[in-house]
């Protein structure tokens, strides 16, 4: 299948490169990168030497409408203004977050303008989403730390075990999942040596995105705390999640609960009792490594999950996804161990 990327110089849209090369079903054929237009990908993306006798084509409908598959890989607020000019048959994977929420108040909260619609939101690993994937051609996929948050929280908030109106996350990411543009605070002399949260006090944009998801897995209203820190590494998610208790509950429960809710997905792995996820261990891959424990003396479900914000938190779920819009298996291409 004929297959776009459009805001493929970004980190995402590289990633996205990557992985496709070595795709058996997708064929890329169109490549476009709005102010790079002209220049060579491997100018931009130097590991990506299979590209090297290519150049990033400017942004144009015409092009895009010849494809089967499109990545959109934009800012925020730039999808929206694209796809009304896509056609309907073409099967879109949105990475960014112009279509995932259904509020349009929270939209206009955390970020400004015009709330442009909900596409079918693509976080297969939650109940019957997997089957509304395949039905949809418009698929929004989630963001980095609310794919982090949502799957480490999903079991337990789907099982009512614990209070989803105290719900609190800290959360880690990499340097790039603030995207490529240049900004002091993003520079290696500010980030190394340094931990610093930012968005501090509720403000983080993906808020919202975690909420109405999870509010819909359990039918009741989630209310989340949610602190990002900015890590001194490039890529890489961990966040740690905990919630009060609503029943006594002990860890080998909570280990056989998450089991249980994942046992049938590919790229979620509940690690043995004692093992820690590390954000090392899933570098370059669409895996989720997770541990959860009770906190008995504080009556609290924890959770630490850690992902690849450029793997299962962009470039790798938009391929899972787009694997199951197409009915091609849903781990097809994504069969990536750690480069660690």
């Amino acid at each position: 299948m004929n297959v776009g990327i459009v805001g493929a110089s970004g980190y995402a849209g590289g990633e996205l490169l990557r992985i496709l090369s070595n795709h058996d079903k997708f064929k890329i054929s169109y490549i476009s990168a709005g102010t790079s237009a002209g220049e060579e990908i491997t100018s931009i993306h130097p590991h990506l030497i299979n590209f090297a006798d290519r150049k990033f084509e400017s942004t144009n409908i015409d092009q895009i409408n010849k494809c089967e598959v499109v990545f959109l890989a934009l800012p925020h607020g730039e999808s929206a203004a694209l796809i009304a000019k896509i056609l309907p048959d073409i099967k879109v994977i949105d990475l960014g977050a112009d279509f995932r929420l259904s509020d349009a108040g929270s939209w206009s909260k955390y970020y400004g303008g015009t709330h442009a619609g909900q596409f079918t939101y693509g976080l297969p690993e939650l109940a019957d989403n997997a089957s509304k994937i395949a039905n949809s051609s418009r698929i929004a996929n989630p963001g980095c730390y609310a794919t982090a948050i949502i799957l480490g929280s999903a079991p337990a908030i789907s099982a009512k075990i614990i209070d989803g109106s105290d719900l609190v996350a800290v959360a880690a990411s990499g340097t790039t999942g603030a995207g490529r543009t240049a900004k002091i605070n993003l520079s290696a002399s500010e980030v190394m040596n340094n931990l610093v949260s930012y968005k501090f006090g509720g403000a983080h944009q993906h808020t919202p995105e975690i909420e109405e998801n999870l509010s819909a897995l359990g039918n009741e209203k989630v209310q989340l705390s949610f602190t990002p820190i900015l890590a001194p590494m490039p890529r890489g998610i961990l966040a740690t999640i905990t919630s009060k208790l609503q029943k006594p509950f002990t860890t080998a429960e909570a280990h056989d609960l998450y089991s249980t809710y994942f046992k049938d997905s590919p790229f979620i792995k509940i690690l043995q009792p004692g093992v820690m996820p590390q954000t090392s261990a899933t570098l370059g891959t669409n895996i989720a490594l997770l541990q959860v424990a009770v906190d008995s003396h504080a009556n609290r479900l924890v959770i630490s999950i850690a992902i690849d914000n450029l793997g299962k938190g962009a470039a790798g779920q938009a391929i899972q996804n787009a694997n199951i819009v197409c009915g091609f298996p849903q781990d097809l291409g994504l069969d990536l161990l750690s480069v660690k």
